[in-house]
């Protein structure tokens, strides 16, 4: 798993850790359901700094958990069904 987390949409360092932390913590509880490949996830839009003045917050750190969980549950429901074979050779 993969985290970007560019200065342009978190500016202080220590809310771009606490991001990419929150990243690799939700990504662990879809590791399961996931396909083994290599997964990046980019932040693409920033959190606003009047909204969140705390970058360690709990309220900012619901709010990314909140957006990944959506995410990796998009990413999970977008996987083809298993295919099932009935019956043995």
């Amino acid at each position: 798993m993969g985290a970007m987390v560019p200065k342009r949409w978190a500016k202080r360092a220590v809310t771009r850790n606490a991001i990419k932390h929150q990243i690799y913590s939700v990504s662990t509880d879809f590791e399961s359901v996931l396909l083994v490949a290599a997964h990046v996830v980019r932040l693409r839009a920033g959190f606003d700094r009047k909204q969140f003045i705390s970058a360690t917050s709990e309220v900012l750190k619901a709010a990314v958990r909140q957006e990944l969980q959506q995410l990796f549950a998009r990413a999970v429901a977008r996987l083809p069904a298993p295919s099932i074979q009935v019956g043995a050779p």
